[in-house]
């Protein structure tokens, strides 16, 4: 039997609501057909925006939004995307595809998105191929209200007061495909392009530096030493790609050894985090800076028949997995983790919504969201787990996840059971309190089950197959499941 116990009295902080953040990027149908349709489409729409999916989104409470990428950020000039649709200039999109972009998703629809979902919009400016003063007026376009050309340029097309853009990210893995740079030379980059991003009125920036791929340290050392002082929030990237860049899983058929390779992998995303904090706080140790991963999720082969620029995957309970296991990683180190962000949004990736033309089908992966929406903006409590070590030969794992929190006065604790074949007891209780009533709801289903167009078995579900012990919350975890408990 495993064992869970939660203490309100210990606490690492608030676990901010951007964490369950999401990400969508100018590659393949994630924003074409899978979000924007155009205001002419026989698919239901808002301005364009498609009403299923906006809706989808709005139910997770959707907090922040990042756009528009991703590699495609540093190649996006954004000029090229605002003012009449039909005169916007048309470019190749040489990341994704090669297929081309007419730039009839620019800055006015991405706000209309914002706005229709309610939630925060987070923009990456072009650092790889823009200028600092192709940077600097983006946040004028967006952010002022004095009678400059720019306020003036973006009144003419159709918004007379500002957005209040908070979220800036400063370049997209400026390490890799955003210029290839050395960690030196991008710091001084990033001082130089955050100093010209201005602050206009109340609409004071949260300026976020790209940092580092998965454990590189050095870039961390490098960042924080030279540029600490000018930054709001740090990011990282960490995807799980079991078998590697050049040896993919398939995202369906994989075996049992397959599947503990990426729990493993997305386990060690907990390793990770305390790597790059442990620098952090050296420079920062009234933790002033959030760590902010912008881009995670899995990495699988591209389905069969599908462009390979494209990077669409199916979505199985293995990804539910590794998204409860992140996101438990994420909540219990908030006090320096600030913001997430899942790829991607809609038909690319670890995908929490996947589109077929008028049909629209909602992920694993999805449900998991719903099932952590509780822990947006809540007291984050100390889960201590004792469970037993699963795995084959190479690859271990505990067991049992969790994380959990408090708002209202109300305890939520989610967790999951890893084993893919077999159910686990989990006794749940807090110290030096007894439980007195409980609410549940669960995810659950075979390890490469998945959601697809007109069977969708796949959902969030009332839960009660628990029992009131001694004080304690006695729990019947199915196998290959995520749950949340309310206390």
């Amino acid at each position: 039997m495993a064992q869970i116990s939660i203490d309100r009295k210990r606490s690492c902080g608030t676990i901010s609501r951007y964490i369950y953040g999401h990400f969508a990027e100018h590659l393949g149908r994630c924003i074409y057909g899978g979000i924007f349709v155009g205001k002419d489409s026989d698919i239901p729409n808002v301005n364009g925006m498609r009403t299923d999916v906006v809706k989808a989104m709005k139910a997770l409470n959707m907090p922040v939004l990042r756009w528009p990428g991703g590699c495609f950020a540093d190649e996006y000039h954004w000029r090229d995307g605002i003012g009449p649709q039909e005169s916007r200039k048309r470019m190749v999109n040489t990341n994704w595809g090669g297929v081309t972009e007419d730039n009839s998703f620019g800055t006015h629809e991405f706000l209309e998105l914002c706005r229709q979902v309610g939630c925060d919009p987070y923009i990456t400016g072009n650092v790889g191929s823009g200028t600092v003063k192709e940077m600097s007026e983006w946040v004028e376009y967006l952010n002022s209200d004095g009678d400059s050309s720019v306020v003036r340029e973006r009144r003419a097309n159709g918004q007379q007061d500002s957005w209040g853009v908070r979220f800036w990210g400063v370049g997209n893995e400026s390490w890799g495909c955003g210029g290839l740079m050395r960690p030196e030379y991008y710091a001084d980059e990033y001082r130089r392009y955050q100093n010209f991003c201005r602050q206009y009125g109340e609409n004071k920036l949260y300026k976020i530096a790209c940092g580092p791929s998965d454990a590189d340290e050095n870039w961390t050392e490098v960042l924080m030493k030279n540029a600490a002082f000018c930054m709001d929030g740090l990011s990282m990237h960490s995807y799980t790609i079991p078998g590697g860049w050049n040896n993919k899983n398939s995202a369906t058929k994989f075996t049992k050894d397959d599947y503990w390779e990426t729990i493993a992998f997305a386990e060690d995303i907990e390793r990770k985090l305390m790597l790059h904090a442990k620098i952090m706080d050296r420079y920062d140790p009234k933790k002033r800076i959030g760590l902010v991963i912008d881009e995670w999720g899995t990495w699988f082969k591209v389905e069969p028949d599908t462009n390979p620029g494209f990077l669409y995957q199916q979505n199985t309970m293995r990804d539910a997995m590794v998204a409860a296991v992140s996101l438990d990683a994420f909540n219990r180190h908030c006090d320096r983790v600030f913001m997430a962000n899942i790829a991607q949004t809609v038909n690319v990736l670890q995908a929490i919504i996947l589109t077929e033309g008028e049909q629209m089908v909602l992920t694993p992966t999805y449900h998991v969201f719903d099932l952590y929406k509780a822990h947006m903006d809540a007291k984050e409590l100390d889960c201590f787990v004792e469970a037993g070590q699963l795995g084959n030969e190479k690859y271990q794992v505990p067991g049992i996840s969790a994380s959990a929190s408090e708002k209202d006065g109300k305890v939520t604790v989610t967790l999951t059971n890893l084993n893919p074949d077999e159910g686990e007891e989990v006794l749940v209780s807090l110290r030096d309190e007894k439980i007195t009533e409980a609410q549940g709801r669960i995810l659950t289903g075979r390890m490469d089950e998945y959601n697809d167009f007109g069977n969708a078995p796949l959902k969030a579900e009332s839960f009660t197959d628990f029992r009131i012990r001694d004080g304690a919350l006695l729990v019947k975890m199915p196998a290959c499941a995520t749950a949340e408990i309310r206390l």
